[in-house]
């Protein structure tokens, strides 16, 4: 790799397929607690997606190994065999993108997902898939395509020639499938909760807002049914906020929810999200034309020098 800056930090957020024993979700992001110089910023578990989502920061040698340690930690206490979820998946530590941060381009967060991903397959065993601006061919930069038919699917097709990893073997790992690892830029992941269990409705506004059916740029979404919470939801990644605003697809829906009888109960923020998203909401919610980070007192707090 090339020679990182002193001051260098990326952002990585890795998703792993257990969202319902809290003994197993700690054991796995305790180990990246114990790599010193990596923050622990967020942990959020669904239940419903039977997945945890957990953001990282700090200089990308040290990011790699809490990630590599998530990995073998996942991959002991996960049976893909046995899991179950709403969210599509095909392996116990699904998806470990890479974001660039602080003193850091999206060129580092490349090679660093292309490192990961072979030490991944060379040290555990399991088959890495690359996504994003890391992706070995233009299909593959979408997850989704990635992840069609899920675990069980990749059970079965994983040796065809469209479908073998770019590193590993080409079987999955008898417990924790296999992992998509890639580069990409902030994004937005939003959910949007419906109040009804008719998950044909969820599946229609889904269809109707996602880019690849014609609707909002920028945005990806997939009905699920909340069974627990006695809801459908519409869980999106807007890959680019700043072309299609949460404000923009949480109007949409809602127009959409109306015209099926139907209201929305409430919309979910996964994780972390940029100060800019934040920003424009306010900006477009207030009619705040100006608006900016500028006048957020938290900015001038941080930056204000110690005495």
């Amino acid at each position: 790799m090339a020679e990182e800056s002193a001051t260098a930090i990326i952002e990585s957020v890795p998703n792993f397929s257990e969202g319902r024993r809290p003994h197993i979700i700690e054991a796995i992001v305790s180990e990246a607690r114990r790599v010193r110089g990596v923050g622990v910023l967020d942990v959020l578990s669904d239940p419903d997606h039977n997945r945890t989502v957990v953001t990282l920061i700090g200089p990308p040698a040290l990011v790699a190994e809490a990630v590599m340690a998530m990995t073998g930690a996942a991959a002991r206490l996960i049976d893909m065999e046995n899991h179950h979820g709403a969210h599509p998946r095909i392996g116990a530590m699904d998806v470990i993108p890479f974001v660039p941060g602080l003193n850091t381009t999206m060129e580092q967060c490349v090679e660093l997902a292309r490192s990961v991903g072979r030490e991944i397959a060379s040290t555990l065993g399991i088959p890495v898939y690359l996504y994003g601006e890391a992706a070995s061919s233009p299909e593959r930069r979408n997850l989704a395509y990635i992840r069609r038919g899920e675990y069980e699917a990749l059970k079965e097709e994983i040796g065809r020639p469209d479908r073998l990893p770019d590193f590993g073997p080409p079987v999955l790992h008898p417990s924790a499938g296999a992992t998509v690892v890639g580069a990409r830029a902030p994004l937005v992941a939003m959910n949007v909760n419906l109040g009804t269990t008719d998950l044909f409705v969820a599946r229609v506004i889904a269809r109707k807002i996602r880019e690849s059916s014609g609707g909002l740029p920028a945005v990806m979404a997939k009905a699920v049914a909340l069974v627990e919470r006695g809801m459908v939801q519409v869980t999106m990644n807007l890959t680019d906020y700043r072309v299609t605003s949460p404000l923009t697809v949480l109007k949409t829906i809602t127009q959409e929810a109306e015209a099926h009888g139907v209201s929305v109960v409430e919309s979910e923020i996964v994780g972390l999200v940029p100060m800019d998203v934040l920003v424009d909401l306010a900006r477009q919610s207030l009619a705040a034309k100006g608006f900016s980070a500028a006048q957020v007192l938290e900015t001038h707090l941080k930056e204000r020098p110690r005495e």
